[in-house]
């Protein structure tokens, strides 16, 4: 009788040592591996939401500089439209001036000098093109070309073509774009 009580308490420790572990897998899969999965994914969401919180920080910074320095660029942006691109009552005058003050200071010869103002105004500023055509020695000419590539008013360079001559100077052909008030 000892032996078989002996089994019946072994094979009762069996069970419960057996519902024990199937208890185990079921709290494991059931209930501690979902909320471990919900867990990685909101300690992801947080991390993400970290950096973001970084990277707009950084932006504010920024634009926070922006916005400091944003008086000093309104006044430097006036001084710039009021000293270096005339008014248009003063364009053709002010682009002949320059034109030929920096031909003779180059040592070149004009031959044509043309203007026309852009009839569409989709920008800020008017856009007046110069077509020039001026003879003379090759480094003349490049000196003229510079001048007017660094002159203080807005003046951009958009094309030039040197035409060798038959014993005589060779001839540069200039398309510029000046820009103006309206």
């Amino acid at each position: 009788m000892r032996k078989s009580r002996r089994q019946i308490v072994n094979r009762i420790f069996e069970a419960i040592g057996a519902g024990l572990v199937v208890l185990d897998l079921v709290v494991f899969f059931g209930v501690y591996r979902p909320l471990g999965d919900k867990l990685d994914v909101e300690a992801r969401r947080q991390d993400e939401l970290r950096q973001s919180i970084r990277k707009l920080q950084v932006r504010v910074e920024l634009l926070k500089k922006f916005q400091a320095a944003l008086p000093e660029v309104a006044k430097q942006l006036a001084d710039f439209t009021s000293n270096r691109i005339p008014p248009r009552r003063e364009a053709y005058s002010s682009a002949d001036h320059l034109v030929h003050k920096l031909a003779d200071a180059s040592g070149v010869k004009l031959s044509t000098l043309g203007f026309k103002l852009e009839p569409d105004h989709k920008e800020p500023l008017e856009k007046l093109a110069l077509e020039i055509k001026a003879q003379g020695p090759y480094a003349g000419l490049v000196k003229f070309a510079h001048a007017l590539e660094t002159a203080d008013e807005f003046l951009l360079v958009r094309d030039f073509e040197f035409t060798p001559g038959d014993n005589a100077p060779i001839s540069l052909r200039l398309t510029a774009d000046l820009y103006l008030t309206p």
